[in-house]
């Protein structure tokens, strides 16, 4: 966890003469019944019990030992950690609307344009215009479909750069990383985004900064802890370098469409042609579009790249799997030199092994936090207005109750199965599920089965020599996405069919 304790203890003398009113906080909350909780320091409540450990871990252990629905106190962060799928159920289906609000997060207010994305904005009439317009216009599965073009050319470039490394070890985080950027890339601004590597570059120290645990999200009431921290004039600078890359795609694209009166059919044209249109409740603004595009840039590359990298590595595990992926992939196949993604359809435990690598590695163990909106219960205990929510999708996937050997990797367990990702069971929400549902799946899963489905057709994967599954390093690096810490290092070798 990015989190220093030393520069804690340094300004903990700057925020002590606040501590009377924080205990007169504490005091008035006595009479509401919030659920239990380990026990907290002063200034820094809970912090300590997850301060060098990787978040969704830590709840999860300290929910072995004070339940499933825990308030935890993180800095002046009044907190309700849910994780059971049963708890998880009240917050996403019977309190959803109380819940479905987000709290306030200096990086959205900077980088997303006061707060005016869907992935972090506030619940209100201006969210829902927006939710509906991106699930609707942009993210449809008929848009995402028109995108199969994009898609299959990134893909193949990427199966070529495999075929050119085989039988030498290759890491391949970076190259699909890239084949994952380069498709919302081209999704969202046609073939031609001339500054492509400068916004995935600024994209990348986005997430980077953001993944951490500092200080000032703590204490969001001292506002000068963002300023001598760096935080506030880091985001303000990656917001610049952000707002002149879209300034000038939006100019160069607003001339184009002047010229020809030609729509190219993309995300941007999308928008742009929404924009013009008119007729929304609140008309939306070049900003209100950049902050849809930092979302999907943000949420739509390294969530994808870092799930096939945890798919390989599962397969690399457990042979047995990977033997069976293959067989059928290569007879659904068989005879074929180019697969287009109308075969995918036909793949049955690829699927289910995309499921399960999404069960034990959500891209987002700890779910974005919600904010309560109106008081409401949970599991019988007071939810005050203004508490942030957090459901660990992490702890409710490896729930025993609701999963037979939970942490071990069995893509079988779907085979006589209705349970999945789309929200409705609770034991399996990489997605989230409610009101704030990523709209976005779509978008990500196809690229993954495509580049999984490939892979697997085309090439044999070998671990270096003298290395054994049992051997590959599972550790998650810190952060808000579980990102594998130490890259999968595999060697391809070309199937003999081609």
């Amino acid at each position: 966890m990015d989190f220093d304790i030393t520069f804690l203890v340094l300004i903990s003398s700057l925020i002590l003469s606040f501590f009377v009113i924080l205990k007169r906080k504490r005091n008035a909350s006595k009479s509401i019944n919030l659920p239990p909780g380990p026990p907290k320091l002063p200034i820094i409540g809970n912090v300590h019990q997850i301060a060098g450990a990787l978040p969704h871990h830590a709840f999860r252990d300290l929910a072995k030992k004070y339940g499933p629905i825990m308030h935890m106190q993180l800095g002046q962060i009044s907190a309700i950690i849910v994780s059971s799928p049963k708890l998880a159920k009240e917050v996403f289906k019977t309190n959803d609307l109380a819940l479905a609000s987000r709290p306030y997060a200096l990086v959205a207010d900077i980088v997303l344009y006061g707060s005016s994305d869907v992935a972090l904005g506030p619940y209100g009439d201006y969210w829902r215009q927006m939710k509906k317009m991106i699930t609707v216009e942009l993210l449809s599965a008929k848009k995402v479909r028109s995108f199969s073009g994009f898609r299959e050319q990134e893909v193949d470039h990427f199966i070529e750069f495999i075929r050119s490394t085989c039988g030498k070890p290759v890491i391949l985080r970076n190259k699909v990383t890239e084949m994952i950027n380069n498709i919302v890339c081209k999704s969202s601004f046609g073939g031609n985004c001339k500054q492509q590597d400068v916004l995935i570059e600024v994209v990348d120290e986005l997430g980077r900064l953001v993944s951490g645990f500092y200080v000032a999200d703590l204490f969001p009431e001292f506002g000068f802890l963002s300023v001598i921290s760096g935080l506030k004039s880091k985001l303000t600078q990656i917001h610049n370098s952000l707002d002149k890359i879209f300034e000038e795609i939006f100019e160069e694209r607003k001339i184009r469409r002047q010229s020809n009166k030609e729509s190219e059919d993309d995300l941007l044209d999308v928008l742009l042609t929404i924009k013009e249109s008119g007729g929304l409740q609140f008309p939306i603004t070049d900003d209100n579009i950049k902050a849809v595009f930092v979302n999907m840039f943000s949420g739509g590359t390294d969530t994808s790249a870092m799930t096939i990298e945890w798919a390989m590595t599962e397969l690399m595990r457990n042979p047995k799997v990977m033997e069976k992926a293959q067989k059928e992939v290569r007879e659904t196949f068989k005879g074929k030199n180019k697969i287009t993604e109308s075969d995918l359809e036909h793949l049955v435990y690829l699927k289910y092994i995309i499921k399960e690598t999404l069960r034990l590695h959500p891209p987002l163990p700890l779910l974005l936090p919600r904010e309560c909106r109106e008081h409401c219960q949970i599991d019988g205990y007071d939810i005050p207005v203004k508490t942030k929510v957090i459901v660990n999708a992490f702890a409710c996937a490896v729930d025993p109750e609701y999963w037979d050997d939970a942490e071990s990797f069995k893509p079988e367990r779907f085979d006589s199965s209705s349970v999945d990702f789309m929200g409705t069971n609770f034991e399996f929400v990489p997605f989230g599920s409610g009101r704030r549902m990523c709209p976005g799946i779509n978008f990500g899963l196809i690229s993954i089965e495509a580049a999984l489905a490939q892979m697997l057709y085309y090439f044999n994967w070998q671990l270096p020599s003298k290395s054994s599954p049992t051997s590959i390093d599972m550790t998650e690096n810190d952060g808000a996405t579980a990102v594998k810490k130490i890259p999968l290092l595999v060697t391809p070798t070309l199937y003999s069919s081609f």
